[in-house]
């Protein structure tokens, strides 16, 4: 058994590719239309099929900050899998449904996107959460729904038809076509969704989000989860082991 966490270890070191920390001095060419913009970003969607990284995180609810280091791994389209310090919080994200547990307060959760939602205040699927960790337009419209708006330093997009219930807004970088911003407003609910993308890493030709603010706020109430990827490795096999320990008690949304 020793070897074999040696040698794991091994493989995660020599795995880890060099990154680069992106910068744009790009500016803005005007002559670009919704369509192109948007062309343009989805041409930039990552194409990986698996990805391993540290993440850091901090949650900030009012006065009160708590500060993780946790694993984070991905299959693409299939699975998001973190993992905190001696297994003591382990989330499992599919297509299907979400499981979650904590040995802190011996619960667990498992079962449709209600507990993402009630963190983030936003109906979400498995293919939102996944394009909101990298740096994708979390939903996706066809260009002809899409219009220009004016922004000193990115493109902004906005949806043509007014949607009382919900408004959404892209800021894409000019540079390399990720996001630098995107948000989601429901105006009657008093609610929204911000997540801001600080800077970006060049991981094996592919681009990744490296610092990100994700911000919600509900009702005046803001909370504020500070991201940071670290040690990103990409294609390696990966284990998404998820067991719900026996008498754990339901989490009650």
């Amino acid at each position: 058994m020793r070897n074999f966490l040696f040698y794991l270890t091994i493989c995660f070191i020599f795995s880890c590719k060099s990154t680069e920390t992106l910068t744009s001095s790009s500016s803005l060419n005007p002559k670009l239309k919704a369509k192109q913009i948007i062309k343009a970003h989805n041409k930039k969607k990552s194409d990986f099929i698996t990805l391993q990284s540290r993440l850091k995180i901090e949650l900030i609810e009012g006065d009160k900050s708590q500060i993780h280091t946790v694993t984070l791994r991905m299959e693409r389209n299939r699975t998001i899998w973190i993992n905190a310090f001696l297994n003591m919080v382990r989330l499992k994200i599919t297509p299907e449904k979400v499981q979650m547990y904590n040995k802190l307060d011996r619960t667990y959760f498992e079962g449709d996107f209600t507990l993402i939602k009630d963190f983030l205040g936003v109906e979400l699927n498995f293919t939102h959460i996944e394009n909101l960790l990298l740096g994708h337009t979390i939903f996706t419209y066809n260009a002809s729904d899409l219009k220009k708006e004016p922004h000193p330093k990115s493109y902004a997009l906005s949806l043509k038809q007014k949607n009382a219930l919900f408004e959404v807004l892209y800021l894409i970088n000019p540079g390399y076509f990720k996001l630098d911003e995107q948000m989601i407003s429901q105006p009657n609910q008093n609610r929204k969704l911000n997540v801001y993308y600080h800077t970006f890493q060049d991981i094996e030709e592919d681009i990744f989000p490296e610092q990100m603010t994700i911000k919600v706020v509900e009702n005046q109430k803001e909370t504020t989860l500070k991201m940071n990827l670290k040690s990103v490795s990409l294609n390696q096999p990966l284990r998404f082991p998820f067991k719900i320990p026996t008498g754990y008690k339901p989490i009650e949304l």
